[in-house]
């Protein structure tokens, strides 16, 4: 679980519930990083409330910090903060995945390393 979360509002008051709905869904991300890199991942979370003419609308961005100097970022606009939450750990996931097998090394063995000797 990614204990680092900071969540703030622009023109939005955050409720205790949206920031346990926040940490529940974007601290279980960290089960997809690296190992190395699960400790010291810092997620900041901003939502803005946008007055349009239709209704009101939020703005979320999250962005990711891994160490190495990594910044993973997603942004969505949506009616519902909750509903919002839930498209960013979508695209979020995907870029962890993304991440995650740039980083890895699955020549464990040296096989790749004694096919290309040959």
């Amino acid at each position: 679980m990614i204990d680092n979360i900071e969540i703030s509002g622009s023109n939005y008051k955050v409720e205790e519930s949206f920031k346990k709905y926040v940490i529940k869904r974007i601290g279980k991300l960290d089960r997809h990083l690296p190992r190395d890199h699960r400790k010291d991942v810092i997620v900041k979370v901003v939502v803005t409330e946008v007055n349009r003419d239709h209704g009101n609308k939020y703005e979320l961005s999250v962005s990711m910090d891994i160490p190495g100097g990594k910044v993973l970022a997603a942004k969505d606009e949506a009616s519902n903060v909750y509903a919002g939450i839930d498209i960013i750990e979508a695209k979020l996931d995907g870029q962890i995945r993304r991440f995650k097998t740039e980083k890895t090394n699955y020549d464990k063995k040296g096989f790749l390393k004694r096919l290309l000797k040959k």
